[in-house]
Parts: structure tokens; sequence; C-alpha cells
């Protein structure tokens, strides 16, 4: 099984993703083609041109290491990702071969991460348009659209909204998996960037969280808030389509 999370940034996204590490039956990888995207040879960025590509590390080697990975003993892969990483590469073809899944979370308090620890981002790298128009591709493509997971549910009730998304998208459901340690989250780390900031609230967690953290109000940048309203329709529309948590929480043999 080639399972994907399409997210955007400051989503939530790594928390589900280390999860999704913990269960044990999947070969996780963090954000490959957004790595890619800013260090490959074949970068589709200029943010980190100082930092240099390794020798072969493009968006077709990536690709090549993730099919290896899931050809390896019939082994199962879950890559969390950005849509606006990638979509350039995308065929019908590579989008039939994984299993198709969304989070998406209140772009205010999106933009409002994104503000804090990168003031110089783009609206492509916000991350809703791109996410919204692959949701509709799929939609297209599959006569069904793929489910949608919101932040807010899976922050909330952490159990059902993961027994949701299971039932979703065909897995067992393991509750043990939402519980772990606090340490050290090199494995979702780039080689550019080490894990800088961005993680420092996975670090300390020892389970899906509420996030405590306080930020400006977005209407006091006319930049940022202009990102919110553009974002905010692809959001409301990805929005409608969301599962709701699960009134119960089986766990699946």
């Amino acid at each position: 099984m080639f399972l994907t999370l399409w997210a955007t940034p400051r989503s939530t996204s790594t928390a589900f993703e280390w999860m999704m590490r913990q269960r044990g039956d999947f070969t996780c990888v963090h954000e490959p083609w957004n790595e890619a995207y800013y260090y490959g040879e074949d970068r589709q960025s200029d943010r980190n041109a100082e930092v240099t590509a390794k020798r072969g590390h493009n968006f077709a080697s990536t690709w090549d290491e993730l099919n290896a990975s899931q050809d390896a003993a019939g082994a199962n892969v879950f890559v969390k990702d950005f849509a606006y990483s990638v979509e350039h590469t995308l065929s019908d073809a590579r989008l039939a071969g994984m299993t198709h899944s969304f989070l998406i979370r209140d772009p205010k308090r999106v933009i409002q991460g994104l503000a804090k620890h990168w003031p110089d981002c783009t609206f492509d790298e916000v991350g809703f348009e791109s996410l919204h128009r692959l949701f509709v591709r799929l939609t297209d493509l599959n006569g069904t659209p793929p489910p949608v997971m919101y932040s807010g549910d899976l922050l909330t009730d952490p159990e059902g909204t993961t027994s949701a998304y299971c039932d979703a998208v065909g897995i067992a459901y393991k509750p043990e998996a939402l519980d772990w340690e606090a340490g050290d989250r090199s494995e979702v780390s780039w080689y550019g960037e080490g894990t800088g900031p961005w993680h420092d609230n996975l670090r300390a967690s020892t389970g899906i969280q509420k996030p405590t953290t306080e930020y400006p109000p977005l209407e006091d940048d006319q930049r940022w808030y202009e990102f919110y309203e553009r974002s905010l329709p692809f959001f409301d529309e990805l929005h409608r389509h969301r599962f709701t948590p699960a009134p119960t929480h089986p766990v699946q043999e």
C-alpha cells in the first residue's frame, strides 16, 4: 500500500505522521517531494539556493526510492507531503498507484504559523490552492472524493478521528500508536535545515495535543490577511467533504 497524506504546512500533519510511525506497519517518509522541491538537483524553488544538492537527488530518484520502498517485500509506505511540491510530476498513472487522503486546518492558524516561522512565505507555499486543485483532480479521475480529515477534529478527538481515518483508507486502527515519549524527532528533519523551530511542539509532545501557541491577529498585516482571504474558499470547499470522527473506537484485528 502506498498511502499519501496531502496537507499544507502548519496543519498538524507531522504530528499525525509521527502517530503513523508508532504503528510499526508502515515505512514512513517525511516530505520527500518537498525536500526535492527546495534541495534537489532539479529544485523548483530558489529559497535555499545556497544548499548544495546531493549528487543524484532529484524528483526522478525520489520517485524511484519511494517505489523501491513499496516493492521491498510488499511493504506499506506512508508519505506526508504538500501538493505544490510535486504536482508538476503527478501523472495519472502515478496518482493511480497511491491511496490518497487529505488533512486540512483553519487557514488562519496555518498562515499565522507561517508568518511566525517563514515570514517570506509565498502564497503558493501556503498550499491551499494546489491542495484543492489536486483534490478536484482526484475526484474527477476516481469519480468519488478522497477522504478529508479536519485538524480541528484531530486535535479535539484524536482517537475518534484517527479511527475514522483508518476506516476511510482501509487500514487497521491501532490506538496504542496515539501515545509516545517526548524526545528527538530527527526522522522528520531535512538534510538542508535540520528540525529547527518547526517541530518544537512535536519534540515535547507525548501524543496529538491541542497547540497553545498564541499569534498576532492576521488583520494586523495586509499581506498575510490577503493570503487568508485567498485561501479561505479552497479550505471551505475541502471542509465540506471532511469525514466525522468515529463515535466508537473498535480495534481491528
